[in-house]
């Protein structure tokens, strides 16, 4: 049975991976990798309206996935901890593996 720490611990991992569960999220994960931006470029980037990433940011920034800071009229965002990009690089390993698999049963039909 799991004991409370560990369980604290499971359900804050899950609240971080929740954040990032959406398109628009990892394509703003991807793009802060090169830095810090702001909403305007990452609004750009991601193909959708600024209102709508901004929303997206927020949850990512509450999850302490992202961090943020004004400068002047603009909000600049950056990964909180650029590690974040090696589970992301993971779950593309998965991708690869389902796609390796895919193919091996497509060859056994």
């Amino acid at each position: 049975m799991l004991n409370k720490k560990k369980r604290l611990l499971f359900t804050r991992q899950a609240e971080i991976v929740k954040a990032m569960g959406h398109p628009v999220r990892i394509a703003v994960l991807d793009f802060l990798r090169d830095g810090e931006q702001c909403v305007c470029d990452i609004a750009k980037y991601a193909g959708s309206e600024r209102s709508n990433v901004s929303r997206h940011l927020s949850v990512m920034v509450s999850a302490g996935v992202l961090a943020s800071r004004k400068d002047g009229l603009k909000v600049m965002y950056r990964l909180k901890t650029p590690c974040i990009l090696n589970f992301l690089e993971c779950v593309t390993e998965v991708l690869k593996e389902q796609i390796k698999d895919s193919q091996v049963l497509l060859k056994a039909m």
